[in-house]
């Protein structure tokens, strides 16, 4: 069976780059789609069944200009990967326009894009949505409250779509993430503080990488398509929850 296209949102860099090359190897079409059109140029340039194209998931007009750039095509996956933590601050010190940013970009970019192209997914009679969410969805922590309140509302999507779409060709799940170390979440979650960020991993000889979550997404979408896995869990072996992190000192040993 023809793979068919595959769509890649927030794909110019970490999990959304991983994922677009993933999916490339196990035979898809991907449509890797972001605002960094350089980052997305060079992607393209990495496998030759990865095409760039623009897009701002904020953006109701982009939007509308992917789903018609993608018309006529057969769309079997739309992994809904744009999104971030814009800071690490308690809800008494929320700054309200970070709170917004953080909501348009992973809540609302997604509700967009999932609006936009399930008719296609639909239509191609083996659809596959794929929610990128968080541990940080399944369990709040101090100073995470607007990325937490934003994937635990990815989940709800997640959840609610599976029961509308009961009877409908299109599986649909949610990958939950834990403690995956990229080039720059944390950078931005800090606001560009390289020792902030750093510290999120320190003594954390494995955290997760983009590579483990893009393989774990690509795995997904190459299983039949009456098998749907609902939500998956991904954490390195040290984190054993949201609080429990295994970390060795500096110069130390286990």
């Amino acid at each position: 069976m023809e793979r068919g296209t595959a769509v890649v949102t927030g794909a110019s860099s970490g999990i959304g780059a991983a994922t677009a090359i993933a999916l490339a190897e196990q035979g898809f079409h991907v449509v890797a789609a972001a605002r960094r059109t350089d980052r997305l140029a060079a992607l393209a340039a990495s496998h030759p069944s990865i095409e760039p194209v623009e897009l701002d998931v904020t953006s109701q007009a982009s939007v509308d200009g992917l789903a018609a750039h993608l018309a006529g095509r057969d769309v079997t996956v739309l992994v809904a990967n744009a999104g971030g933590a814009f800071d690490a601050a308690t809800v008494a010190e929320a700054d309200l326009d970070i709170w917004q940013r953080t909501h348009d970009v992973n809540v609302l970019g997604t509700v967009r894009t999932v609006r936009a192209l399930l008719p296609s997914l639909i239509a191609c009679g083996r659809g596959l949505v794929v929610l990128m969410g968080s541990t940080a969805g399944r369990t709040a922590y101090e100073t995470g409250g607007s990325y937490a309140a934003a994937k635990h509302a990815v989940a709800a999507i997640a959840g609610t779509l599976r029961l509308e779409l009961c009877g409908a060709p299109v599986r649909i799940t949610e990958m939950a993430p834990g403690m995956v170390r990229t080039d720059e979440f944390a950078l931005t979650r800090f606001a560009g503080d390289a020792v902030r960020a750093a510290k999120v991993y320190e003594g954390v000889a494995e955290p997760l990488t983009a590579d483990d979550v893009g393989n774990a997404v690509a795995w997904v979408a190459t299983l039949p398509p009456h098998v749907n896995i609902d939500l998956m869990v991904m954490r390195p072996v040290a984190q054993a929850a949201q609080h429990k992190v295994h970390r060795v000192p500096s110069g130390g040993s286990d």
